[in-house]
Order: structure tokens, then sequence, then C-alpha cells
């Protein structure tokens, strides 16, 4: 198809962005809206919008005005009649959404595809509102949607592939990149991203860490452009917990239990960033104590050794404080296991761990130019623990054959920011190991979810360390 005009139904912040996406492309826009009131809002979203990016010096005056002017701003449905596409970005209601398409399938020319940018609910019922339920798609923009990369093209069992096929093509019109995926919950994304952050907000309620060193783990110790509990209280607490629930109510895992603190969060109205508060906002958690150790012990890392001794400590074993780097051998009295992971030491403590080797293995930490991330000693401690779940979520994804690796890691890239997609860190840090890790995981947990998908099982006992590409 040309499509050379497309409507564009619910104008927010996502909806605007949207209609101003494909107006930079070339192709006239209808934006629709419920009301004056409503359009209004829509119109100045995209005037700050693109006034940002003139700003910028990413368009010019002249550029502006012609993508302002492709886009017509009306309140009246009908004027949908002769779209090639019209997409919807409305909130998140079952009910709202399949009557929308009811009535767009009513109004609009039979060659129309109708598509959903729904993040979370089943495409297929939307389909099933409808008398063309092989032109429906889901066609899943991230917001920003003019920064942002990523389109998510979500096909149903009867939506026709040449459907699917020409908005993928559309996508990459947009300059964006298409990956495809069959309607399942969640879809790539949010299906790997909201499990991640809902098992950091279980870990915070055992105690394993506390909100800070979790972040710190994560962004530090592995390379994500932010922690677990900064996300959340941008992407709404709110919205993760209703994700979370889509999740459940198809998949039945325990993978997909909301944790149980973020639920009292939501509760208690502390959504994050939208509401003045979540993890972060509040008063804060007071100084740290100190407890300077004077003499350490380390096994296991020279390299730790020789920047603790470069700082002034001397290295004995008749010493305050013992950090134990690496192994999995309880720790007690005045030895701390360490994990040294990037910029991260993940200090294992038991019951038995003396306070103040623990306070005093914290400041040493920091000397030798680490972030310590205090943990108790359970498996996984924090950043294996989150890790190695959140990349088997996405072997158990491939495995059931709808997304390919590419489309998988491509997502997860444009959509989150990641600097490697998942299928590219398992493999960086080897499969046996991601693979033994959730062992030791299941084997503490118990949890189902846990236990190392089949597919990454299997090769590792192959003794492949690649993931198969056709």
């Amino acid at each position: 198809m040309a499509f050379e005009m497309v409507g564009v139904v619910g104008l927010g912040t996502m909806g605007a962005g949207i209609a101003e996406v494909f107006a930079r492309a070339g192709i006239q826009v209808a934006g629709v809206e419920a009301d004056e009131q409503a359009l209004a809002r829509g119109r100045a979203h995209l005037e700050r919008s693109t006034g940002r990016a003139l700003d910028k010096g990413k368009l010019t005056p002249a550029e502006r005005e012609e993508i302002l002017a492709r886009v017509t701003l009306t309140t009246s449905r009908a004027d949908l009649r002769d779209a090639d596409l019209v997409i919807e970005a409305i909130p998140e209601r079952m009910d709202v959404k399949a009557e929308l398409f009811a009535e767009l399938d009513r109004l609009c020319k039979p060659s129309t595809i109708l598509a959903t940018n729904t993040s979370s609910l089943p495409v297929t019922a939307l389909a099933a509102a409808t008398g063309r339920p092989d032109r429906v798609v889901g066609m899943h923009f991230f917001n920003p949607a003019p920064v942002m990369g990523l389109v998510e093209v979500v096909g149903t069992v009867v939506t026709d592939p040449g459907v699917r096929a020409e908005v993928g093509d559309l996508a990459v019109r947009l300059g964006k990149t298409p990956v495809e995926v069959d309607d399942r919950a969640g879809f790539v994304v949010n299906r790997l991203l909201l499990p991640y952050l809902n098992h950091a907000v279980t870990l915070l309620d055992h105690g394993v860490a506390g909100r800070d060193d979790i972040d710190n783990a994560m962004k530090l110790g592995v390379g994500l452009p932010m922690g677990p509990f900064h996300l959340l209280d941008l992407i709404g607490l709110d919205t993760a917990y209703e994700i979370m629930n889509v999740l459940f109510d198809e998949s039945r895992s325990d993978r997909h239990v909301p944790s149980p603190l973020l639920r009292s969060y939501v509760a208690a109205g502390l959504l994050g960033r939208k509401s003045g508060r979540g993890f972060y906002g509040d008063p804060g958690d007071g100084p740290q104590e100190k407890a300077p150790a004077r003499t350490v012990h380390v096994v296991g890392s020279r390299e730790l050794a020789d920047r603790l001794e470069a700082a002034g400590f001397k290295d004995t074993e008749d010493a305050d404080v013992v950090l134990q780097v690496g192994g999995s051998t309880p720790v007690s009295g005045r030895t701390v296991r360490v994990q040294l992971k990037g910029q991260v030491a993940e200090l294992a403590t038991s019951v038995l761990t003396e306070q103040e080797a623990v306070l005093g293995a914290r400041d040493l930490l920091k000397i030798a130019g680490y972030t310590p991330v205090p943990c108790k000693d359970r498996a996984g401690l924090v950043v294996d623990a989150l890790l190695y779940c959140h990349l088997n979520d996405a072997v158990r994804m491939y495995e059931s054959g709808y997304a390919s690796i590419e489309d998988i890691d491509a997502a997860m890239r444009l959509g989150c920011g990641y600097v490697e997609g998942p299928f590219e860190l398992l493999e960086s840090i080897g499969l046996a190991k991601v693979r033994d890790g959730l062992r030791d995981l299941h084997a503490e947990w118990r949890s189902p979810s846990s236990a190392p998908a089949p597919l990454l099982d299997k090769l590792v006992t192959a003794g492949l360390n690649r993931f198969p590409r056709p």
C-alpha cells in the first residue's frame, strides 16, 4: 500500500508523537480526539515536540511548518473514512478499544488496516471486534515516539501475512526498526522487562539488598542504562502493576505474579514520578554508619589486594576484615564474600557476619574504586539473580517460537537502551555459566521459572556456547 493518509485516534503524549512520526515521513495525518479541549491538548503536544526539535537544530522552521501542516486535527471519526491505516492510542481499556475498533470497521474503507498501539492487551480480541480481522495488527511505538527507534509489529493467527509485511515496511519508511512478534501478552519488550523489574522489587521486599544497592548493581555491574527502581518510577508503578497482571492472566506463571510490595505502593498512591513519589522521592535513608578497617586480608584477587596496599592498607591474615573474592563458601565472623561485577562489588553477608566487618568491607571497597552492594548470602546475590532469570525469559521466548533472536535483541537494545541484547549478553557471559547459575537459583528458591530453559540446557549439554542462527 502507498499509505498516503493515516489516522491517529487519541492525541495524548503517545498519540501526538505517533502523528508527528507519520507527518515527518511525508504522510498526511488525520488526528482525532473526543472534544475540542482534548484536541487543543493534542495540538500543544505537537507544537512542543516539534518546537524542541527546532531549538535543538534537528528541524528548520520550514520543516517544522511542513510537519504541522500535514496533520489535520478533528473531533469527527468520520474524517477517517479515506485513511489507508488508522492507529489508536487511547487508554488501555479493552472495552473502550474494542468499541472503537467496531466503529472504525464500519467507517473505514474495506482496504484500511486497523492498528493498535497497545503495550500489552491482546490484539486478537480487538481483531474479533471487527469484520476484517485479517487486516488488524499491533503497531506498538515507544515513548517518545519521534525519538525511539523501535516498533513492535504484532500479528495474530488471522492477520494476513501481507498486511504484517506492509506494516513492517511502513515502519522502515518512518525511520524505525520493526520487530515482528506474535500476539502474546507484553509482546517482546514488556514481557521481558516487567518481570525483571518485578523481581527486583521482590528482592527488596525479601531484604536481599537495599533499593540503591540493587539499582547500583544493575546499572554499574551489568551496564544497564538505569537501575530497576529508577525505571519503575519513570514507567509508573501502577502501569507496571497492570502489565504484570496482564502477563499473569495469560501465563499463570510464578514469574508473572506481581510483588506484594509493588501492589502496596500502588494502593498507597506512590506511583513514581507521576505522583511525586514512588520508590524514590522519600525523605532519604540518613547517613551511613562507618566502621573503618585498619588491616585487611584479601583472598582470591591479587588486583584487589594490590589496590588496597597502594592505598596504605597492610595485608595480614590476622586482619580486621577478610575479603574473600569469589567462591561460594558460607561466610561468618570477620569474613565477607565479595563478587566483583564491573564497577560493583557485591558483599555477601550471613546472620553470623559481624556488622563491623560488613561496614569495614564496604569502606575498603569504596577506597579500592568499587561501588559496594551489601546483600544477603543468597544464590546469585543481586546481579546474577536478576540478570540470569531475565536472560532465561528471553530463551523461553525464543524457544516458544514467537520472536527471533535478532528481533528480541533489537527490541531490547532499541526499546530499553541495552548496550547488548539478551542473547548477545548470554553468549558473552557463557551459556554454561548462566545455566549453572540458574540451577543454583532454582535449588534455593524452588521457583519453576528459575529452572534453566530446556533449550539452554540442551545447548550446554551439547557443548555449544552460541545459539544456532538460520
